[in-house]
């Protein structure tokens, strides 16, 4: 699908596509909405995947969630039963002094263990290391985005479409920055080139937010691109790297080696970088809400300050019960399992998409994520949100496009959306769920075609 030609939406009013679609009309309605209480914004109150889980909801997700497929949430299985996977604990240690109030950018130990594992993974030989300093510890991946949106300068904000979800209420929630959103091409698998950043720059933005690898495509910009991106942002812009997907790497023979720009950093106090990751992808704890930022000491002091008036901190136990599990060596061992098996889990489900009669341009390499391309299917289901209205009637859930065209001034239309025909397959969940949600969607396509190979 081209990117040209895109039309933009300058009235309110449904198209006539929008019109006909109850899925496409209740979506709009519940992210335009009347205001039933005077103070509420009732855009914030529904938005990406907790708007599908809401629809899934009223099917029956909530009362039996064992029974569907939920290929939409952007999780992984946090079971303990992947070969080569440490065990997680099933108890932690309360320590008197974690009953107090603990710093808002982390406690030293933590700090310390996360900077020694980036040093040892990824600035090894290199004069400028990492020190407890350049780390700060959040509640989370969103937390943290909110904690760097928060201190950033009044500025021309660059990020590309598509991405992650939640970019799109974070963009709005601050007014010391403008976002100016970068459409990027299926054709050419949706690669972030140097060439692109530099556009960027040139038209004065000086701060770009990505996801790498990157979500939902599935994609990843590794060196010598990644180290060239680097190379150009270097003293011209701040560039926020969501590496939350770092270990899902497929491009290195499942070696345990986890995709990072703190391999082609200079001085880690002068490049202005910020890197954030967690425990929630890559070690599967994504109820733990632990996460990390490193960045130039100057960026960590205020992010850690910041703080004490957005989130309040991490929860201490859980900070100090990840210490151990950041050894670096450990960690290597836990990157290699865990790309060993979500490849087998990415190439199952390839495999079934394709026997249904989906052909992809570009495989995956990277993340959980399938970017799955419906223009293919007849009309009645060759949309994202049509699509999602099918797969809960076969209680499956996928995520619609839409979603991660990330459109912060609302300008588009749903029907002019670059990511309309779109919808994000997750592979995080365990195989059995996998296979009853592909059950389900090869069920949809062959109800909707006289035979499945024959719409594509």
């Amino acid at each position: 699908m081209s990117f040209s030609g895109r039309k933009f939406s300058t009235s309110k009013a449904p198209s006539s596509a929008e019109a006909c679609s109850k899925i496409h009309r209740q979506f709009r309605s519940a992210h335009e909405g009347h205001r039933p209480h005077a103070g509420l914004d009732p855009s914030r109150a529904s938005t990406g995947v907790v708007w599908c889980t809401e629809r899934a909801n009223e099917h029956g997700f909530q009362d039996d969630p064992a029974s569907w497929a939920n290929l939409g949430q952007g999780a992984p299985e946090a079971d303990d039963d992947i070969p080569g996977s440490f065990q997680r604990p099933k108890t932690i240690d309360i320590s008197v002094s974690s009953r107090e109030y603990g710093p808002t950018a982390g406690i030293k130990p933590l700090r310390l263990a996360i900077a020694a594992l980036y040093n040892a993974h990824h600035r090894q030989g290199k004069e400028s290391q990492y020190t407890w300093e350049n780390v700060a510890v959040v509640p989370g991946g969103r937390a943290g985005l909110i904690r760097i949106a928060a201190v950033l300068n009044n500025a021309y904000l660059g990020f590309f479409i598509p991405d992650y979800t939640a970019y799109n209420e974070m963009l709005t929630l601050f007014r010391n920055f403008a976002a100016i959103p970068s459409p990027l091409s299926e054709e050419d698998s949706y690669h972030i080139h140097p060439d692109k950043i530099a556009e960027e720059i040139a038209r004065g933005t000086s701060v770009i937010l990505t996801s790498n690898p990157r979500n939902p495509t599935g994609q990843v910009v590794a060196n010598p691109q990644l180290s060239q991106i680097q190379d150009i942002a270097r003293d011209r812009a701040t560039l926020i790297m969501d590496e939350f997907y770092g270990g899902y790497n497929y491009t290195s023979g499942c070696d345990g080696t986890t995709v990072s720009a703190a391999d082609n950093i200079q001085d880690v106090n002068e490049d202005d970088v910020l890197i954030i990751d967690g425990l929630t992808k890559r070690f599967r704890l994504p109820g733990w809400r632990v996460a990390w930022i490193l960045g130039p000491k100057e960026f960590i002091k205020a992010i850690g300050s910041c703080g004490s008036y957005l989130d309040g901190g991490t929860n201490v136990p859980f900070q100090e019960a990840a210490i151990p599990m950041l050894e670096p060596e450990k960690v290597r061992n836990e990157m290699k399992a865990l790309q060993t098996h979500f490849k087998m889990k990415r190439d199952y489900v390839l495999g079934r998409l394709e026997e249904i009669g989906f052909k992809f341009k570009h495989v995956p390499d990277s993340t959980f994520y399938i970017w799955l391309d419906l223009s293919g299917l007849p009309a009645e289901i060759n949309d994202g949100l049509n699509f999602f209205q099918r797969c809960l009637e076969e209680k499956t859930i996928v995520v619609p496009g839409i979603f991660f065209d990330l459109n912060p001034a609302k300008r588009r239309d749903l029907f002019d959306s670059p990511c309309h025909h779109f919808v994000r397959l997750s592979y995080g969940p365990k195989m059995d769920h996998l296979k009853r949600g592909l059950d389900a969607i090869e069920k949809i396509v062959k109800r909707c075609c006289n035979q499945a190979s024959s719409f594509l």
